[in-house]
């Protein structure tokens, strides 16, 4: 398989469509998402062929812990953001903007510096019927909309990249603005200044973590 190039959007939809099947997470039957058939098979891939373009691994392909967590927390607590603007930050598939919106969001927007990904939100927005913005680029540093909720699955793999993420997070949340963070306690996370504001048992792929299921929290700041 020759890899796409980088600069075609149809290439990439294509390349998405034909190593994904649509499924709904396992947390959240109520979305669909396009989801990778085999995740060694797809991760090797990128690795030996993407990677040779400068790809960054297909963390779009995947309903990770984090996201799975924040997405169900979102569908099963709408008020939290019913009538406002989220941003789904990292959002990889979209899967935390989509609930977002199922849940009667105003607007959405999903942000991620992976242009497969922004390929990958507008695919599984269409695959569920519903709108959001997919924007691509780097976001740290910018102040949000006033009174946006900013939802952030996932985000603490690597510890400079979880640190400079964790303090644009605690600004934004000490602006005011309200701040959620789905995460399964990786090793990055910054407990100390979050507190826990609800937990799941998280089904995930075992190939890929440690785990068949993961114990997931939602955290706030404190």
């Amino acid at each position: 398989m020759h890899p796409p190039d980088l600069k075609d959007s149809q290439a990439r939809r294509a390349f998405i469509r034909a190593n994904t099947i649509a499924r709904a997470p396992p947390h959240c039957p109520e979305i669909m998402l396009h989801l990778a058939h085999d995740a060694l098979e797809l991760w090797r891939l990128s690795e030996e062929e993407l990677g040779a373009i400068g790809l960054p691994p297909p963390f779009w392909a995947f309903a990770w812990a984090g996201g799975q967590a924040l997405a169900r927390y979102v569908l099963d607590n709408p008020d939290i953001i019913r009538g406002r603007s989220v941003i789904d930050f990292a959002a990889g598939s979209g899967m935390v903007a989509i609930a977002a919106m199922k849940a009667g969001a105003a607007c959405a927007c999903a942000t991620d510096i992976d242009l497969f990904a922004i390929e990958a939100i507008g695919l599984n927005a269409s695959l569920n019927g519903i709108v959001i913005e997919p924007r691509a680029g780097d976001i740290i540093g910018q102040d949000c909309p006033p009174d946006s909720v900013i939802l952030a699955g996932d985000i603490c793999y690597e510890q400079a990249s979880a640190r400079a993420v964790t303090d644009w997070l605690a600004a934004q949340h000490q602006a005011g603005r309200t701040v959620l963070i789905g995460d399964p306690g990786r090793t990055y996370l910054a407990k100390d200044r979050l507190v826990p504001i609800a937990e799941y048992q998280t089904p995930v792929m075992a190939s890929l973590e440690d785990a068949e299921v993961k114990r997931t929290n939602v955290w706030r700041f404190r």
